[in-house]
């Protein structure tokens, strides 16, 4: 197996590796890259922290109360004021004035006069013209149209034959043995002409004349066009084959080679600065977070738990507690109060009984404090 271009191109004791344009543009490119994306970097983490902070404590409580509020001040109200006010009314009074009054008038007037009309009409109907046009019908109408059409029937066969004979027949006669033989035998004769005057005259022009002037005119055309083929490619072709294998084809190589890894060391020093960048805010940001909470949460930790618990469990015990246990005494002392009225006022219901085959259970009296 021969070794391919590659192979004897790179020689074997060469080691794969990064070149030294490599080594020197990724130095100063991470050095720039690393200085514009810290700042970056940290207004990037500040922004998302203060957005997660805002939706997490003012825009999704904001979105709820405003739900809740627009649910309580304006969508239940204003369902309710359109089914009270609008709906309903309309509603009562479409059965009202238009769906009873149509129904009691179907029912009551148009159906009994449709059908004691339908039947009042159908009868003479049926005897004055239905059975006269039936009878006529059958017995004449019929009868005479079978009579036409057998009529029609023959005179159509006769004026067919009419036709062919005054007109078809004697043209196709005509033409079978006058036209077609005539046509023939002056077809013959033209024909005998044209190729005695033109086509063996122009035969004998093509071969004697055209042909070998065209020959020599197609050699000579074939001399100059490689002449002319020679003179391009020594003159042009050549010259920039060599100037694009030698000159353009190397430039641009290296040229692909400078940009493709500057290319790559910029992205790579884009990935590896913006982690770096992000250790860096992360360390700011713990900073930060550890100085507000020793500054701000445990001070306001401290007084919840010391203070404002020990007082809310004091409120509760010895105010809240008590309102509420006189709240419920009195609510219970109200009920007794109404209760004993009523027995006063009405008397002790009666004692449910089991119901009977005579009485039902659906159709027992009600009590009579019910009453």
């Amino acid at each position: 197996m021969e070794p391919s271009d590659n192979d004897r191109r790179v020689p074997a004791r060469y080691e794969p590796g990064e070149g030294c344009v490599t080594q020197v543009v990724r130095i100063p490119v991470r050095i720039v890259v690393l200085v514009l994306v810290v700042p970056v970097r940290l207004v990037w983490d500040a922004l998302t922290a203060a957005g997660r902070a805002v939706d997490r404590s003012v825009l999704r409580p904001l979105g709820r109360g405003l739900a809740r509020l627009w649910r309580t001040l304006v969508a239940v109200p204003v369902a309710w004021a359109w089914r009270t006010l609008v709906v309903l009314p309309l509603g009562w009074t479409w059965r009202t004035l238009v769906v009873a009054p149509l129904g009691w008038l179907w029912r009551a007037v148009l159906a009994p006069a449709g059908r004691g009309t339908g039947r009042a009409v159908a009868w003479p109907v049926r005897q004055l013209l239905v059975l006269p046009a039936r009878w006529l019908y059958t017995h004449v109408l019929t009868p005479v149209g079978h009579g036409l059409a057998w009529l029609l029937r023959g005179l159509g066969a006769a004026l067919r034959w009419v036709g062919r004979a005054l007109f078809v027949w004697p043209w196709v006669a005509l033409w079978w043995y006058v036209l077609a033989p005539v046509g023939r035998g002056i077809g013959a004769v033209l024909a005998w002409l044209v190729r005695l005057l033109v086509v063996v005259p122009v035969r004998w022009l093509y071969a004697h004349v055209l042909t070998p002037a065209g020959r020599g005119l197609a050699r000579l055309v074939r001399g100059l066009g490689v002449v002319l083929a020679t003179l391009v490619r020594w003159l042009v072709v050549v010259p920039l084959v060599t100037l694009w294998r030698y000159v353009l084809v190397p430039a641009g190589r290296l040229l692909a080679a400078v940009v493709t890894v500057v290319v790559r060391e910029t992205g790579a020093a884009l990935g590896h600065c913006w982690r770096a960048a992000g250790i860096v805010s992360r360390a700011i940001g713990r900073f930060l977070a550890t100085m507000l909470r020793w500054v701000l949460v445990e001070p306001l930790r401290w007084v919840y738990r010391s203070v404002l618990t020990p007082l809310g469990h004091g409120i509760r015990d010895g105010i809240w507690r008590p309102v509420r246990q006189a709240l419920r005494t009195a609510r219970a002392t109200v009920r007794q109060t109404r209760r004993e009225i009523r027995r006063a006022l009405f008397g002790a219901p009666a004692e449910p009984r089991p119901a009977t085959a005579a009485e039902p259970g659906g159709n027992r009296e009600p009590p009579a404090h019910v009453l």
